[in-house]
């Protein structure tokens, strides 16, 4: 299977350098100066290329793993981007910290071009990454998932299926208000000792 990777940041060179030692696929990723360094990506087999036209006609899979939906955007529908380029029949998987609505509306259009479209969104660390132990929310159609889920298992240690396009990114952001709230709840009684010292009464 052909995987066309664009975005090797923090997040993405770990899930390239596990989809490499799968084995079973051929990586290529589009350069990029936001890029990690990849010389080890290369020494395992993937190749570089600059322009998406030089990637993606041949791919099975185009691996999104971006900041968030406005280069999503960018990446999928610029002049020379994955939906001038991409054939029909392939599967645009999106690892980006998106907004659902966004997502909804980008598989719409990818749809009309017989282009399918899975949000795929990540929880955890750029640790993690490099171990192969990503937690994925997903959202897509669940025939579409079933034909990509050897590929997560690749750098995925907990795969969930939330629904349709854009329910992945949605309990995404939902996880980030969970965490966050708690994060600031527990800051804030961490502090109260400090400004109320604490007594035991019996």
């Amino acid at each position: 299977m052909r995987i066309c990777m664009i975005g090797v940041g923090l997040m993405g060179h770990g899930i390239a350098k596990n989809i490499l030692r799968a084995g079973s696929y051929h990586l290529s990723f589009l350069h990029h100066d936001g890029n990690q360094p990849i010389d080890d990506l290369l020494a395992a087999g993937a190749i570089q290329s600059e322009t998406m036209s030089m990637i993606c006609p041949n791919a099975d899979i185009i691996l999104l793993c971006v900041t968030g939906a406005p280069e999503v955007e960018t990446v999928l529908f610029s002049e020379q981007g994955v939906f001038a380029n991409a054939q029909p029949g392939q599967i645009v998987l999106d690892c980006s910290t998106s907004l659902p609505e966004k997502s909804r509306t980008f598989a719409k259009r990818l749809a009309t071009k017989q282009i399918r479209f899975i949000d795929a969104a990540m929880t955890r660390t750029p640790k993690e990454a490099e171990q192969g132990k990503l937690n994925l929310i997903l959202g897509g159609d669940e025939a579409d998932i079933q034909e990509v889920m050897d590929l997560l298992n690749c750098f995925a240690d907990k795969i969930t299926f939330a629904g349709p396009v854009g329910a992945g990114h949605g309990l995404k952001l939902i996880h980030n208000y969970v965490s966050l709230g708690f994060a600031a709840i527990l800051s804030e009684a961490a502090a109260a000792p400090a400004q109320k010292p604490l007594t035991h009464k019996h």
